[in-house]
């Protein structure tokens, strides 16, 4: 039986996981794996793993009783190893990085941050500043034949929307990070052009949050969509789980079972309180 892993904790973590259950159906029973002073939270893994809704809200439940309870390396959904002594073995390999790594999240928030642009709104403000974009959407109106202008007017179009969503990104991102102690930038999505996660120390939360709230306010397009959320917890507005960016990259060496498709877990809370 393949062990499937779930989070990383130290050894004096309180691991209190009674009445919660893992992926599967019926739901795994949870077990932990201990290397020195380090703690896998692991189970068995079900024969056919898939990103289906009940198994991704299983895995972000351990994580969440884990992370209210103290420091925890969350791992990705669908990570599985050959059996228990081989996640044993990996946690020994890599003890050292994962201690330290424990030792920098404690006291600290990890939150993912995705914001979207109104595509009507922005080719609304390319066309009105843009004087090339304009003068070839007016020849292919006069001129609906007009092939090559089509093609230069569509690649002018997505040349502008590249340039200004990589400076809304990174400027949105240089703005925030200064209230973060870390920070990794994921590759934007279909609907979002900036996918993140900081990593915050809880007494700096409240200013982290009114940091974003700053971004809406300021931000070009008044209708910027966010998603804040905290460590573990169901994603707002129906943000796919299984694509989150994790701040620590930790694979135990070990690999992800591939979902069958994109997860949408939600509707949560639209707005939530930091602190």
């Amino acid at each position: 039986m393949t062990t499937y892993v779930y989070a990383i904790t130290g050894a004096e973590h309180p691991l209190h996981l009674s009445g919660i259950g893992g992926v599967g159906n019926p739901a795994a029973e949870l077990r932990t794996i201990r290397a020195r002073d380090l703690c896998a939270v692991v189970s068995d893994a079900p024969a056919e793993l898939r990103a289906k809704r009940r198994d991704v809200a299983a895995h972000q439940e351990v994580q969440e009783r884990l992370l209210a309870e103290g420091p925890s390396l969350p791992m990705r959904f669908g990570l599985v190893g050959p059996d228990d002594d081989q996640v044993a073995a990996a946690l020994e390999e890599r003890h050292d990085t994962y201690a330290q790594r424990l030792e920098e999240v404690n006291g600290c928030r990890e939150y993912h941050l995705k914001v979207a642009r109104d595509e009507g709104d922005l080719l609304h403000e390319i066309a009105r500043e843009s004087a090339e974009v304009r003068r070839l959407n007016d020849r292919t109106r006069k001129n609906p034949d007009a092939f090559d202008d089509k093609v230069a007017l569509g690649e002018l179009i997505s040349q502008e929307v590249d340039a200004r969503q990589e400076r809304a990104r990174t400027d949105i991102v240089d703005r925030l990070a200064g209230s973060a102690v870390r920070t990794v930038t994921g590759e934007p999505e279909r609907h979002h052009f900036l996918n993140a996660s900081f990593l915050v120390e809880s007494e700096n939360a409240v200013a982290f949050s009114h940091a974003v709230h700053e971004e809406e306010r300021f931000a070009v397009d008044p209708d910027v969509a966010r998603i804040l959320e905290r460590p573990g917890e169901p994603a707002d507005m129906g943000e796919i789980i299984s694509g989150r960016i994790p701040l620590f990259d930790e694979n135990l060496g070990l690999q992800p079972v591939p979902p069958a498709r994109p997860v949408l877990v939600g509707p949560a809370e639209a707005e939530r309180e930091v602190g």
